[in-house]
């Protein structure tokens, strides 16, 4: 769903830079508007000659953000889609400027990673996570467009148990936190498992990767090494 910035905690979004030149940087929204471009006049600068002056501009409308192409040359994308129109962002939201750079969109502060490292370049066989930019490696190939954050959290989930059992609970408190208390229905877990699977499926279809164990909850059928190796 749309970020809708807490009226309690005030938590700022965050752009963290995952792909091109400025790779690792991150910009936290304090002010109503960002620009992305090639201008001196923008707040995250990109000297790439594919972007243009002004490129993107993000911004906050009521409790709620947004992101637009500024007519650029060589367009934006989110999450792999074309921009044409304004769009409200969530969190995990991928901007591809130009197709140069790459901007996630966090939508608080406190669930930035602490340190930033590069993604691993050789990932060997079965699966392969990255906790600091969310990509996913099968048997070598990244997956993309990525996961959704909450895709990406059940996955992260499954695969730090080696194989153990991810009980239905967990997963509910792993994945939605910020729904503690409100519930969240069996079909919206069964749902998100079936997306999950339908990714993972989609550079290795003959693997399932995740089993549903009957009366107790999920765990991944052929774990791998630690993801943060």
């Amino acid at each position: 769903m749309p970020v809708r910035m807490n009226s309690v905690t005030k938590e700022k979004p965050v752009l963290l830079v995952v792909e091109g030149p400025l790779r690792g940087q991150q910009w936290v929204m304090h002010d109503d508007q960002l620009l992305v471009g090639r201008g001196s006049e923008c707040q995250m600068v990109i000297s790439e000659r594919a972007v243009s002056r002004q490129h993107v501009r993000i911004w906050r409308d009521d409790n709620m953000y947004f992101v637009e192409d500024m007519g650029s040359k060589n367009g934006t994308h989110i999450n792999g889609a074309l921009l044409t129109a304004p769009q409200a962002l969530e969190d995990g939201d991928e901007i591809q400027v130009a197709l140069a750079v790459k901007i996630k969109f966090i939508g608080s502060e406190a669930t930035v990673p602490l340190s930033f490292e590069s993604a691993p370049q050789h990932a060997v066989g079965g699966l392969k996570l990255d906790p600091n930019t969310h990509d996913v490696w099968v048997n070598g190939n990244r997956l993309d467009p990525p996961l959704s954050l909450y895709q990406y959290r059940l996955l992260s989930a499954l695969y730090d148990r080696h194989g153990g059992i991810c009980a239905r609970d967990e997963v509910v408190r792993i994945v939605w936190p910020e729904a503690e208390g409100e519930g969240v229905s069996e079909q919206a877990i069964d749902a998100l498992v079936r997306r999950l699977r339908d990714r993972l499926t989609e550079l290795d279809p003959s693997n399932q990767f995740v089993a549903t164990v009957r009366g107790h909850g999920f765990r991944m059928m052929q774990p791998s090494a630690d993801p943060k190796d």
